[in-house]
């Protein structure tokens, strides 16, 4: 017979543990501790040991049925009384003495941590004492050391019965796929500073694989900033999820009270199965997200995010002694993908699923993102580890990506615009057309002209968001040839336009030529590699009632782009380029499509007449 307390894991099978039971050769044995609890005055009747420790642990024994009975049939004790003790007193008597030995259970404590390490070999890992040089059959976590010893139990649980090492043993999980009714799922939303990229974040919540009749939104929006954003949201979403509860800057919640708030939504929802908790700033890619942390059956579970190309994530491996980060042995395994599974951790934050019948049970009360001055997150996980309740993060599958959210500037009227730096994928994603890469593997670059090579660049809302911060902006410069912007004040052939400069866009644009433009450049001029720096990088206005066109001219430059910023024929008749030389005009531009052609000697060209509406195109001078 085995017994083992809570806090206990086995590191070694069955077999092992039987055969070195067998090898002590004593009917019953008992775990052996460093310290003496709970009755110190007891430490000199103990017996003298020259290996191992010296004090009775009853986290965990073995022995034969009879003999364990026969202890158990002394108790006389009420059941809330120490069975450490029990057993103590039992073990101090020298004519009731047992055998006790580390080699069975090795117990972890705070004076002791350096004892236990994990070894890794052939894809397995182990538990060492490397104090006694054993493997012990088990681990005993008491007191502080719990997280330490959920740590542990990350690996060792599967050493002795799975060639994975390093994933959990498994739940029981649930197949949505075979329900006929989803759970319920109560999504809290949460807005708390300015945000990028944030009409994506909330149009993806609409994309998410699950019926949207099994859902309710709660949103809360801290920022005035972002209430056009969710006006817009909530016109689209009330068609599809019934219920929506929003709840504005001008309630003047704190972050925790509208945390608070969120989870007691689902909470008071007898209906509510699940509560997922998404903040604002993590990009969902996946999406079966909720499907796949709902099969999971975790009482409390997070997909893994991170900060693209770093090592910032959702969440932390270990804690230091005052309970804020520490790096865990395998955090930056678990990040980079090295080690996958489903992992206890200390702290998990941004987006994690809470099952409703917990919520209604062990975290029954109503204020869990409040304590001390910690951050309504790290208040809420120190809350549920000293519940007992596990929390855990799944990288089984790629989930998404936080977003940086530190230097978003609010001061322009897209600003999106400006995270190429913070958030270069999320601004690839919104601004680049995406037929850009096909321009490296199809044959789409087109040749309109000689040396004249068309091919697209620009997303739709990149071309839109870029006029509109032009025409926001509003001093265009007339097209008149004295222009204090330019070196020595004088324009040869001006046009009506805004320097990307003048609204502080210069360092994104010549970011944005080097990271797109040079790429195609190489592609269509073998063997020219550009600096990608460019003096005039500017947007031009052509419109009948200002400047309808432009004589012909040279540019100041080893070549130029010239990108279509709207649609002929839609939003102004006319208009295009023709290169004199070759007698070659392009007409038609297309919005989002750049020209790239040689800038001095060989391409003199003018841009043609514009009979109405307005056009617009952005304009570089490339290695001038």
């Amino acid at each position: 017979k085995v017994e083992t307390g809570f806090d206990v894991i086995f590191a070694g099978g069955p077999e092992e543990l039987l055969k070195k039971f067998q090898k002590a050769n004593h009917k019953v044995v008992f775990a052996a501790d460093g310290i003496l609890w709970p009755d110190k005055r007891l430490a000199d009747k103990y017996p003298v040991v020259h290996i191992g420790k010296r004090y009775l642990n009853s986290g965990g024994f073995i022995g034969y049925a009879p003999y364990i009975n026969r202890i158990v049939q002394q108790w006389n004790l009420q059941d809330n009384d120490d069975d450490q003790l029990f057993y103590t007193k039992i073990y101090i008597d020298p004519l009731k003495r047992v055998c006790n030995s580390c080699n069975f259970f090795c117990f972890i404590d705070f004076v002791v941590l350096y004892e236990v390490v994990l070894k890794f070999e052939n894809g397995k890992a182990r538990a060492k004492n490397t104090f006694y040089e054993t493997l012990p059959v088990a681990i005993n976590g008491n007191g502080p050391t719990k997280i330490l010893l959920n740590y542990f139990g990350n690996y060792v649980p599967n050493s002795w019965t799975q060639d994975n090492g390093c994933t959990l043993c498994e739940f029981d999980t649930v197949d949505l796929s075979a329900v006929d009714v989803h759970p319920n799922v109560t999504i809290g939303v949460f807005i708390e500073q300015p945000t990028p990229f944030l009409p994506r974040f909330l149009d993806i919540l609409l994309t998410l694989d699950y019926p949207k009749e099994a859902l309710k939104l709660f949103i809360h929006n801290k920022e005035v900033y972002h209430e056009k954003d969710i006006k817009v949201f909530f016109d689209k979403a009330k068609h599809e999820i019934k219920t929506i509860k929003i709840v504005g800057p001008e309630e003047n919640l704190s972050q925790a009270e509208a945390r608070n708030m969120g989870m007691d939504f689902c909470r008071q929802d007898e209906n509510c199965d699940y509560y997922f908790s998404v903040d604002a700033d993590v990009v969902l890619t996946n999406p079966r997200t909720l499907k796949i942390l709902i099969e999971q059956n975790r009482k409390i579970i997070a997909p893994l995010v991170t900060r693209h190309g770093k090592l910032w994530s959702n969440f932390w491996g270990a804690l230091s002694p005052d309970g804020y980060y520490a790096r865990s042995e395998d955090y930056v395994d678990i990040v980079q993908g090295n080690r996958v599974g489903v992992w206890n951790v200390p702290y998990m934050a941004n987006v994690y699923l809470i099952k409703g019948k917990t919520l209604r049970s062990e975290m029954n009360e109503r204020n869990y993102f409040v304590r001390d001055k910690l951050d309504p997150d790290m208040a809420l996980c120190r809350n549920a580890r000293e519940m007992g309740v596990f929390m855990y993060i799944s990288n089984r599958h790629e989930f998404g990506r936080l977003l940086s959210t530190a230097n978003y500037n609010t001061s322009h009227y897209n600003n999106d615009l400006w995270q190429i730096f913070e958030n270069p994928v999320d601004w690839k994603e919104k601004y680049i057309n995406r037929d850009y890469s096909k321009i490296f593997t199809e044959n789409i670059v087109e040749q309109p002209c000689p040396d004249v090579f068309w091919f697209p660049i620009f997303s739709e809302k990149a071309c839109d968001e870029l006029v509109e911060e032009m025409e926001h902006y509003g001093k265009w410069s007339g097209g008149k040839h004295h222009d204090s912007r330019i070196s020595g004040g004088y324009e040869n052939v001006p046009t009506d336009d805004i320097h990307m400069k003048q609204v502080d866009l210069e360092n994104v644009w010549l970011h944005f030529i080097r990271e797109f433009i040079a790429p195609v450049t190489l592609k269509v001029f073998a063997g020219y590699y550009t600096k990608g720096f460019a003096l005039l990088n500017f947007v031009v206005k052509y419109s009948p009632e200002r400047q309808r066109s432009l004589r012909p001219h040279h540019d100041a430059s080893t070549f130029t782009i010239n990108i279509a910023l709207n649609n002929v024929g839609e939003d102004f008749q006319g208009g295009g380029c023709k290169f004199l030389r070759y007698n070659c005009s392009i007409e038609s531009p297309r919005k989002g499509w750049s020209f790239m052609h040689p800038g001095r000697l060989t391409h003199l060209h003018e841009g043609l007449p514009v009979k109405n509406g307005t056009r617009y195109i952005a304009v570089s001078f490339i290695d001038p």
